[in-house]
């Protein structure tokens, strides 16, 4: 399952960042890698931005980039 999948207030532990070397490095960044836990807390309209939370940081993403990020839902 790929982030751009979940909908606001879906729990999730990322897997993998499927994405070049540039986007993996911002991500990471920010604290999107490998085993953290995330929190979706809104989407637009039609999904075209999704924000998450991964710690104490609120992250915007578009849909792309979502879709790079694979994940596996917890139950909350």
């Amino acid at each position: 399952m790929v982030l751009s999948e979940l909908h606001k207030g879906d729990k999730a532990e990322i897997i993998k960042v499927h994405a070049d070397k540039a986007l993996k490095d911002r991500l990471t960044s920010f604290g999107v890698m490998r085993g953290e836990t995330l929190f979706v807390k809104g989407c637009s309209i039609a999904k075209q931005t999704m924000e998450i939370e991964v710690g104490s940081t609120l992250i915007a993403l578009r849909a792309d980039e979502a879709g790079k990020i694979e994940v596996e839902q917890i139950e909350n």
